[in-house]
């Protein structure tokens, strides 16, 4: 299924501001399809692991703080060229600058609280769906 896949988190700071229906509800107009969802909290050390590509960055202790400091979302996305029609629907980091309708413009307040992560590769989308579900926990037609 490689590039037709990717994974989104819906953020704590979305979460606890009431956005995850107008999040999913966008994601559902953009034609994504659910394939696999929970509500979790991370660890801290879930959060360290996840995102372990960005250890050494500046942000890095930031960011771990920001993801296992309440529950989100998780979700796996099915749609052709997932990952860069996804990457268009959440728009850039800073919700300052991303295009007007994306899902960080219209739900996140800094980058550092963006509403939204979404896999930035193929690669990426496979390693990050395989961290967070089971291939029991994907929905698949027969």
């Amino acid at each position: 299924m490689k590039g037709n896949i990717t994974l989104t988190l819906i953020k704590p700071y979305a979460v606890k501001n009431g956005y995850v229906g107008p999040i999913l509800a966008r994601i559902n107009e953009a034609s994504f399809r659910i394939i696999a969802m929970k509500y979790i909290k991370l660890t801290r050390c879930q959060a360290e692991e996840f995102y372990a590509i960005h250890k050494g960055k500046n942000f890095y202790k930031k960011l771990v703080v920001f993801m296992s400091d309440g529950p989100l979302v998780v979700a796996l996305l099915e749609k052709e060229n997932a990952v860069e029609s996804y990457r268009k629907l959440i728009g850039a980091t800073d919700p300052k600058v991303a295009a007007e309708g994306t899902l960080r413009k219209l739900f996140g307040a800094s980058v550092e609280m963006n509403a939204v992560h979404g896999s930035d590769s193929d690669e990426n989308a496979i390693r990050e769906a395989n961290f967070f579900f089971s291939e029991m926990e994907r929905f698949h037609e027969c």
